[in-house]
């Protein structure tokens, strides 16, 4: 018992390591790993080399090393040492510690930030502090001990995210046989799958995204379990799923995560309509179009949408639904304001998109019946729309999927670029009864005065 005491206090009681997983690291020096120190980030040297020179251990750690095996370039860099968040904010002044459940330090150099987190141990202690550890299904809950290199590289997901790399020394750490798996280009947990799925199902999700992402196989044994375990996607809250998903769709490799994730039977729980979206041909080609357009942005470093990548994946659903009030006997208008809102809040039960995308979802799919409206008035007003350019692209894309007039999109395509001259000759005209002027009030008469005749011309 006071042994127990001792290692809560000082919070150095470390985890049982997997099985085939040895304590030493290999070692990978420059010639055998290849990465250049012009490739890193200046920040995370200056981070490195500062804690080193005050005795502690420091390396970049998880996907950075990852990617740079990989020839890409990583969109952070994160720091891992032996050094307490305290000692790590005492050598920074512009730092700060950050989290509850583990604490991190974010460190500032000029406009980036460098995430610094003290080397971790999966917390397994006896069998009547397990059950205080892990759920009923097994999931981890709680997991914020400190310890040593090693158990930080085995406590990690999967060994392409375990490799350590001195900028000092410019070699890699591997405790997990990460660097060969990297090689053979496939993606392996650490530790026995069944267990690290049940500690976090989310795990399941980021193997299918790794795979589609960097085109890699999931190992078989890593990928077994996953049709058994992808129920206990259930128990995880919405919005880490939501978070969980936006990064495989923001992954600049969106359509092949989306087969992974297919492939793997791990769609249903998260995108209930995407197996109808994808069996049809014509929406299958819309969304297909839509994912592979997000991906070039990304990869072009352009801007995108989450909301626009959203109104795509649901448009063919919410028509059908649409469709099925009107047969029911509802007016047009006011079945597609209901259908808009019940798929939406469909989506919502499994996968908690912020109602804040809502009102640009819904503002794209509305717009899509008036670019066939093309008299003056209407033209102009929806051209002034505040969100023009989405509804637009959203029009452009259906017409290029075959979903949408391609005419009246090039129509609008030249439309508002064209000058007032082109555009007075382009607009068809005005159709409909004219809206009757409102007829003013006469005032009443002063006293004494005389009424108007019944049949007087009114004033204008």
């Amino acid at each position: 018992m006071i042994r127990r005491l001792i290692d809560k206090v000082f919070a150095r009681k470390t985890r049982p390591r997997p099985a085939g997983l040895g304590v030493a690291a290999m070692r990978y020096q420059r010639a055998q790993h290849q990465i250049e120190r012009s490739e890193l980030s200046d920040a995370a040297i200056r981070c490195c080399e500062q804690l080193q020179k005050a005795g502690h251990k420091a390396f970049i750690v998880g996907g950075a090393v990852r990617d740079l095996l990989l020839g890409r370039h990583p969109k952070d860099f994160d720091v891992a040492t032996d050094a307490t968040p305290e000692q790590v904010r005492s050598l920074f002044r512009r730092s700060r510690i950050i989290g509850r459940r583990f604490r991190l330090v974010h460190v500032m150099f000029g406009q980036e930030t460098i995430e610094v987190s003290t080397f971790r141990s999966a917390h397994v202690a006896s069998s009547d502090e397990e059950s205080a550890n892990t759920d009923e299904h097994g999931r981890l809950l709680r997991d914020n001990v400190y310890g040593t290199q090693a158990d930080d590289a085995i406590r990690r997901d999967f060994t392409m995210n375990a490799l350590f790399y001195d900028p000092s020394a410019e070699e890699i750490w591997d405790f997990t046989n990460g660097f060969k798996d990297i090689q053979k280009k496939r993606v392996v947990i650490i530790g026995d799958p069944e267990a690290r799925y049940r500690e976090d199902p989310v795990r399941m999700l980021r193997a299918a995204r790794l795979a589609g992402k960097l085109g890699f196989s999931i190992d078989a044994e890593t990928e077994r379990p996953i049709a058994a375990l992808k129920s206990l996607l259930a128990n995880v809250p919405e919005a880490r799923l939501f978070d969980e998903m936006l990064k495989l769709l923001l992954s600049g490799h969106a359509l092949a995560c989306i087969e992974k994730l297919r492939g793997l039977g791990l769609h249903a729980p998260l995108l209930p309509s995407i197996e109808e979206v994808l069996g049809a041909p014509r929406s299958r080609a819309f969304a297909t179009l839509a994912l592979q357009r997000t991906d070039e942005r990304i990869n072009d470093d352009r801007g995108v949408s989450p909301a626009f990548l959203f109104a795509a994946l649901f448009w063919f659903p919410m028509c059908e639904r649409a469709k099925e009030l009107e047969a029911r006997g509802e007016r047009p208008l006011t079945a597609l304001h209901r259908a808009m809102d019940e798929v939406l809040d469909e989506q919502r039960k499994s996968l908690a998109i912020p109602r804040r995308f809502d009102g640009n979802i819904k503002e794209l799919w509305v717009a899509q019946s008036r670019f066939t409206q093309q008299s003056r008035a209407k033209a102009f007003r929806l051209l002034t729309h505040p969100r023009f350019r989405a509804c637009y692209d959203f029009y452009a894309l259906r017409a290029e999927a075959g979903d949408a007039s391609p005419e009246v999109a090039a129509w609008w395509e030249k439309f508002q670029f064209a000058d007032d001259g082109v555009r007075e000759a382009m607009l068809l005209p005005d159709s409909g009864p004219k809206k009757r002027r409102r007829r003013r009030k006469k005032t009443a008469a002063p006293t004494g005065g005389v009424p108007p005749a019944a049949d007087a011309e009114p004033e204008s």
